[in-house]
């Protein structure tokens, strides 16, 4: 998770260990890669919350795929949310695991989006390509699961305050499945 208030102590209370990455891109790489070298994890599972003008405000959306809403060099002929000269592509797709969630696709960028991505995207965050970029590169498969706060427009800040505790009960709920699955 990104950020303490996407678990509100929930999952603290339940001693499920949360690692957070901080705001942002650059913060989430940074501790994908420090937490991926120090568990050697296989899998690394992304809970957190989104703004979506597709999806309806406390849906649960998987991730189906990651691209770049700020990545833009199309003055230098690339097209936008393409890191030039980066053998990884543009969208970076996830293997599927709750079938029975909407699965749609996120756009990272860091800033809090309140319009219209440049890329196509149905959700919005702040981390996620980054965590699926270096997961990608260290060969680690990453389940992401979003909780929709808000609807990515002029209102997105009040309403995501106002659903983080909704979230992070949804969040918890599918962790739990997960680990049942799982085990």
């Amino acid at each position: 998770m990104a950020l303490p208030g996407e678990s509100q102590g929930f999952f603290e209370k339940e001693n499920i260990p949360v690692v957070y990455t901080g705001i942002g891109k650059v913060n989430a790489a940074l501790v994908a890669m420090d937490v991926i070298h120090k568990t050697k994890c296989k899998v690394m599972i992304n809970l957190g919350t989104a703004g979506s003008s597709r999806f309806k405000t406390h849906d649960l959306v998987e991730v189906s795929s990651f691209v770049q809403r700020d990545m833009d060099i199309s003055p230098l002929g690339f097209k936008v949310g393409e890191t030039p000269f980066d053998p990884l592509p543009g969208a970076i797709d996830l293997i599927p695991y709750f079938p029975e969630l909407s699965h749609g696709v996120c756009g990272t960028g860091d800033s809090f989006e309140t319009g219209t991505p440049k890329v196509p995207c149905e959700l919005v965050d702040m981390e996620g390509y980054a965590l699926a970029k270096v997961c990608r590169k260290m060969n680690v498969q990453l389940i992401s699961l979003k909780y929709i706060t808000d609807g990515a427009d002029h209102n997105a800040h009040n309403d995501w305050e106002a659903n983080l505790v909704h979230g992070a009960k949804k969040l918890l709920e599918f962790y739990k499945k997960m680990v049942t699955i799982s085990s």
